[in-house]
């Protein structure tokens, strides 16, 4: 459950949405449209996430295939079940995502470590401009391809223990998220309405008492037994 919300709801979304609004120069006049932009956003990519699950229920889960444990498995699962494009098609979204996070994820975090130490950062910069961003940022994506690439890494629990990360990092994103857009003198007329911060503390707390389940239950809650 942490992790699912994790990925759902990742810290680095609000880092790289902050940091994309502050490229772009977004300003008061242009706000409408960005809300917009993150509403479209978000909700279509809830309803994708929603038939991805109806199309595994009915295929994967509907034949008795429960026990798939790689990307790979699930491209070829699908090839006797929904058509002979239907693996193509899978690799083919899979690689999408994959793109999108190997590109994303490293570009925000270069631009939070680089706005936190006071470094010039953003992609419309040149690369005598912002070195340090530009070089933390390929440092990453090497990193990463690095890591994916060595003989027998874990890639499933890799996956799986980062999404708990994001879920554990989350509430503490998210409070101090809410008390700067609680600020008045800072925000303006655009401070966080009720309805808001109660959805935003709603998780918040949630995400706290996730948390707070997974550390005891990884102390105090033994292990089933192999086999």
């Amino acid at each position: 459950m942490t992790a699912l919300v994790g990925t759902t709801i990742a810290p680095w979304q609000f880092f790289y949405l902050q940091a994309g609004f502050v490229e772009k120069k977004v300003g008061p006049r242009q706000y409408r449209q960005a809300r917009l932009d993150v509403l479209v956003g978000s909700i279509s990519c809830m309803v994708i996430v929603f038939f991805i699950i109806i199309c595994t229920a009915a295929t994967l889960h509907a034949s008795g295939n429960t026990s798939i444990s790689d990307a790979s498995q699930a491209a070829k699962a699908l090839i006797p079940l929904a058509g002979k494009w239907a693996g193509l098609c899978f690799a083919f979204g899979l690689l999408n995502a994959s793109l999108f996070a190997a590109t994303i994820l490293p570009l925000s975090t270069a631009h939070v470590i680089c706005e936190g130490l006071g470094f010039e950062a953003g992609i419309d910069n040149k690369f005598s401009e912002a070195r340090i961003f530009y070089g933390l940022y390929t440092l990453l994506i090497v990193v990463g391809a690095g890591i994916i690439l060595l003989p027998h890494v874990p890639l499933w629990k890799i996956l799986i223990f980062s999404q708990v990360g994001n879920g554990i990092w989350l509430p503490v994103v998210i409070i101090f998220i809410l008390l700067l857009v609680n600020r008045r003198e800072l925000m303006g007329d655009h401070v966080n309405t009720l309805g808001f911060n109660i959805v935003a503390w709603v998780t918040a707390i949630a995400m706290i008492v996730l948390t707070l389940v997974l550390v005891y239950t990884s102390i105090f809650v033994p292990s089933a037994p192999a086999g």
